[in-house]
């Protein structure tokens, strides 16, 4: 699968539980060439809860002792409704401060905690590579539409972050790459009551499509946003 990761990679999967992440985990499990996938999800032993930030901070620890280091972070999280079932706002009537920061929390800065714990746990002799599910509708000069604020900004927040974590990423491995990607409108139970029937691929195709992108980034990529097909998207 990541062909221009070293043999024996090792990757941690992020949000591992939903329909993305469980794929891009089962992707990488049937490459020979992998070294094994970090599970870690809500459901998993030890768990993660972007909520509970010393739960990251314990898994981060049980990697560290293990005395391997990551060749790759996959941030699969995200939410599009909102835990009490809220869909996207239509209009600014409809903002509510506690379902807005609901949305930054696992959109945003989740993440960003994610990027604290387990970046440091990275190699820095070879070619690294960190991702995290944005969205298209995260780009402010793509968005003609309007609506979906909290979801549209905690993504724009999103890729700041992850634009961000590239430059300081590569001060430390100039071999890393560290990006944000659009998957597409994917058959999960994210997109569904949202997608009207236009899905852009299965689960297991959106997984083996960003595998790909991320295998064919060149490291003066580094800190861009793309979608599925490797096609840059404005900020």
């Amino acid at each position: 699968m990541f062909r221009s990761l070293r043999d024996g990679y090792r990757i941690l999967v992020l949000g591992a539980s939903g329909g993305i992440g469980r794929e891009l985990c089962n992707a990488i499990e049937k490459d020979d060439r992998a070294g094994g996938v970090i599970r870690a999800s809500r459901s998993t032993s030890p768990s993660i809860d972007y909520g509970d930030e010393a739960s990251l901070a314990q898994f981060a620890e049980q990697i560290s002792s293990s005395g391997e280091k990551l060749d790759g972070i996959l941030i699969a999280t995200g939410i599009l409704n909102a835990s009490d079932g809220s869909a996207p706002e239509k209009a600014f009537s409809q903002v509510s401060a506690q379902i807005s920061a609901e949305h930054f929390q696992t959109n945003a800065t989740g993440p960003a905690l994610a990027i604290k714990y387990f970046t440091p746990l990275l190699r820095r002799d070879d070619k690294t590579i960190v991702m995290a599910l944005s969205a298209r509708v995260g780009s402010i000069g793509d968005n003609g539409l309007g609506g979906w604020i909290s979801y549209r900004a905690s993504k724009a927040a999103l890729n700041q972050i992850m634009h961000t974590a590239a430059i300081e990423l590569n001060r430390k491995n100039a071999q890393n790459i560290c990006v944000a990607l659009h998957p597409g409108t994917i058959e999960t139970k994210l997109s569904r009551p949202h997608a009207r029937g236009k899905f852009t691929h299965t689960a297991e195709e959106c997984a083996s499509n960003l595998i790909s992108v991320l295998d064919n980034l060149s490291s003066e990529q580094t800190g861009g946003f793309f979608d599925y097909a490797g096609r840059s998207i404005a900020w």
